[in-house]
């Protein structure tokens, strides 16, 4: 017997539901399967970014290192001499950022500071002070142990001109408290100056100083001239503000106001 025509329609919407459930478990199913390589795609492309990034990190760490080693004979002035690098990057990058109307600029302190740091690392790495110190001790100073003269000489002799003239210039900026810090402040960085100089560094460790000396008189010489030029506040003001946005505001405010009065409140 055929099947009327409810039974027609319910096997034809049943036929219809199950086609479309079909559908559906193949959509889930392929969605899955294309979620499963997104993420297998993501998870290997951030091991890609990972190993590239660690890569650039050997690079920025490892070059310090390996140039402080085979240049001047110490991993020790690679991470010292990184450091001041980067130290006078960020400071030149700062001031060019404020342009604080520097006189100086960021190039010409750079090229004083490579004069001075070409000359510290020449007169260290050819032992010109060590050589000059001992020349001194030899004459003035024979009755000093050989081994110690230089150093003796150096250090005792920086100390007291240094000491003197700390002590002079205290004095006359700001009266006898301040010479007593010059004094000791002159002595003790006669000291150290004279530690340094009378020592034989050698060219490798002459030259690492000479390094770290242009780099510490760069940073130096902009910081200085930022503090001549008092940061220039005004200048800053002019260029990050919208002076003439806030003028013209004004005036349109005022024009508007005489042009229609508020009314008087009663």
């Amino acid at each position: 017997m055929a099947p009327g025509l409810g039974e027609q329609i319910g096997a034809t919407r049943d036929a219809g539901k199950r086609l479309i459930d079909a559908h559906i478990e193949l959509a889930k199913a392929e969605f899955g399967e294309i979620a499963d390589a997104i993420k297998r795609a993501a998870a290997l492309i951030g091991l890609a970014i990972g190993a590239v990034l660690f890569a650039a990190l050997l690079v920025a760490v490892g070059t310090p290192l390996f140039l402080g080693e085979w240049l001047f004979g110490s991993i020790g002035w690679g991470i010292l001499l990184g450091l001041l690098l980067m130290f006078a990057i960020a400071v030149a990058a700062g001031v060019k950022a404020l342009d604080a109307r520097a006189s100086w600029g960021v190039g010409a302190p750079f090229i004083v500071a490579a004069v001075v740091g070409i000359v510290v690392g020449v007169v260290l790495g050819l032992d010109l002070t060590n050589r000059g110190w001992t020349a001194l001790g030899d004459t003035a100073f024979a009755g000093l142990d050989v081994g110690s003269r230089p150093l003796v000489v150096a250090v005792g002799s920086l100390a007291l001109i240094f000491a003197v003239l700390g002590a002079v210039l205290g004095g006359v900026r700001a009266g006898a408290g301040a010479a007593i810090g010059g004094l000791v402040g002159g002595a003790v960085s006669g000291v150290l100056l004279g530690a340094l100089t009378a020592i034989a560094t050698g060219p490798r460790v002459g030259a690492a100083i000479g390094v770290a000396t242009g780099l510490i008189v760069w940073v130096a010489l902009l910081g200085l001239d930022i503090v001549r030029h008092h940061g220039d506040a005004d200048e800053l003001k002019e260029r990050f503000m919208p002076d003439r946005t806030i003028e013209i505001t004004k005036e349109t405010i005022e024009w508007a106001r005489e042009r229609m009065p508020l009314s008087r409140r009663s």
